[in-house]
């Protein structure tokens, strides 16, 4: 039913997201339309101006740097800030740095627990804010890029603050008020009581945290952020109380991701070429989940062969735990209802290549589909080497350039992962925090600076990853696995726009049919492979051989 509903709502709500970014007429324009002048006259923006990729590359990255320092400054001054009914100190400066390039970042990794660190106001100015821009510029870079692929000679490749307040108030505002309304009628909670003080059946006391958890939680999961309002993450009941919000808030992890191909699709003037993407997506996303469950239902032969329910969320049980955990880093949400660390070393590899594989199995808001581009630029370009002729996407040239930046964009987050994890592995400052040894330990490692580096945010737990080291090593690996990517896809976008569309004839390599599906995972498993298997071969794999033994 899951799969069902997220394959008959992508065309649905992906044809609305075309009529919205190609500038039609659409269902919301009537309601939000004088909002989006209202900003463009404050602002002072042309929204029919455009602008060539270096601009738009600019005002991409002055308005993050702008966000990130905000949410710094609003963190390490909160104490002196109304909306503190629990009055909370002020955040410390490294944890500080670190959950502002998080949150700037769309990963949303949380070194803290968010119930004693951060008040109300730093929760929704700081942290809700950034959850919608954040997820709306991996969306405007996706925009860029299909600009640049389907325009014909053009200098310029949009402008990124159309882009940007278009996503945000007609497909995420709109989303997110609807999926708070539907969470608060399950029971998450959405208030600005102070904290409650009650006592337990046996007599104990118990303080509540309260606070406005579900227009946080709303938009966490339809922009792939993640960050839970608790540090229990979904797994708390305020934040997902019932089995239904449970489903909801798994189907909102994909929704949008799933729907872009479509949009995909449509404004590049080929749906079949969307629903390829989308296939391969899918059918990458289906055998990591089938592995996944077999790894937790074959059980641990020391205990009889029972199922593992360590660390799982009792009240949906295994299969729901693991779909959530394959989801999640599948899509580079990182949202949790059950403790990775303690999930079978199968599952716990297929959460890692998930995020390893560079977050293209859906992936980000924006972010994935960009990504998966990248494999298909890698794609066409070997493919043209096999049969000895000009690669081509689209009717445009895969030349150098395009290749060199797909390069960078594919080695930047891999760099961050192994370099990191060598590090810390070696180092006094990475293993102090560390709660086991021996492969799962290496895990715990491997799997944080995979989180940041793919902008995922889900932790292996087991590591106390808020110390100086962590917060700043974690810090640089965010920024390099967002922004890495971002620059070398803009230059593409730039560069492919410039050129002419040839028509496609007998002779051109079709990139919207099952061979070319074929072709796209096999090149997306083998990169993937080729640079993480001896990494995952020190972690979860011996970890798995000697589990059996």
């Amino acid at each position: 039913m899951y799969f069902a509903l997220l394959i008959g709502l992508t065309p649905v709500l992906g044809k609305y997201m075309s009529r919205v970014f190609s500038g039609q007429k659409h269902l919301m324009l009537p309601v939000f339309g004088w909002l989006e002048k209202l900003i463009y006259k404050i602002s002072g923006i042309n929204p029919d101006e455009e602008t060539n990729w270096k601009t738009y590359t600019f005002s991409l990255l002055a308005f993050n740097a702008i966000g990130l320092l905000f949410v710094f400054l609003l963190q390490v001054t909160q104490s002196y800030l109304p909306l503190n009914p629990a009055q909370l100190p002020n955040v410390s400066w490294h944890s500080a740095i670190n959950t502002a390039i998080s949150f700037a970042t769309n990963t949303n990794w949380q070194g803290y627990s968010g119930e004693t660190t951060m008040s109300y106001l730093a929760q929704m100015m700081g942290l809700t804010v950034q959850n919608f821009v954040s997820a709306a510029t991996g969306i405007a870079v996706l925009l860029a890029l299909i600009k640049g692929l389907s325009r014909r000679s053009s200098a310029t490749i949009g402008n990124f603050w159309t882009d940007l307040t278009r996503s945000t108030i007609y497909v995420l505002l709109p989303l997110a008020i609807l999926f708070s309304i539907v969470l608060v009628g399950q029971g998450v909670i959405q208030n600005f009581h102070s904290y409650q003080t009650v006592h337990t059946l046996q007599g104990a006391e118990q303080v509540l945290p309260m606070g406005p958890a579900a227009s946080q939680i709303a938009i966490k999961q339809l922009g792939t952020n993640g960050g839970g309002y608790f540090n229990a993450n979904s797994a708390h009941p305020f934040e997902n109380p019932t089995p239904f919000s449970n489903f909801l808030e798994m189907l909102a992890i994909l929704l949008i991701p799933a729907a872009l191909t479509y949009t995909y699709g449509k404004m590049v003037g080929s749906v079949r070429q969307g629903w390829t993407i989308f296939s391969v997506m899918l059918i990458l996303l289906l055998v990591g989940l089938a592995i996944s469950l077999y790894g937790e239902y074959s059980g641990n032969p020391v205990f009889g062969r029972l199922h593992l329910m360590e660390g799982k969320e009792t009240r949906f049980g295994i299969t729901n735990s693991v779909l959530w955990s394959t989801t999640t880093t599948a899509a580079s949400n990182g949202s949790v209802i059950s403790m990775h660390d303690s999930l079978s070393p199968l599952a716990g590899m297929v959460a890692m290549i998930n995020i390893m594989l560079g977050e293209v199995i859906f992936g980000g808001v924006g972010a994935g589909l960009y990504g998966m581009i990248i494999f298909v630029i890698l794609t066409v370009f070997i493919a043209g080497l096999m049969v000895g002729r000009s690669p081509e996407y689209l009717g445009k040239k895969v030349e150098a350039i395009e290749v060199q930046m797909s390069i960078i964009a594919v080695l930047a987050p891999s760099l961050v992962i192994l370099l990191f994890t060598a590090w810390a592995a070696v180092s006094q400052q990475g293993l102090s925090s560390l709660n086991n040894q021996g492969p799962h330990g290496f895990s715990e490692i491997l799997y944080a600076y995979s989180s940041a580096a793919g902008n995922n945010g889900s932790a292996f737990a087991g590591l106390n990853a808020n110390t100086v080291f962590y917060n700043l090593t974690l810090g640089i690996g965010m920024l390099i696995g967002r922004f890495g990517i971002i620059i070398p896809v803009l230059a593409i976008a730039g560069n492919m726009a410039r050129k002419n569309i040839t028509p496609s004839s007998a002779g051109t390599f079709r990139t919207d049919n099952g061979l070319f599906s074929g072709l796209l995972i096999a090149v997306i498993l083998i990169v993937g492979g080729l640079t993480f298997f001896p990494a995952l071969s020190l972690g979860p794999i011996i970890e798995h051989l000697i589990l059996m033994k």
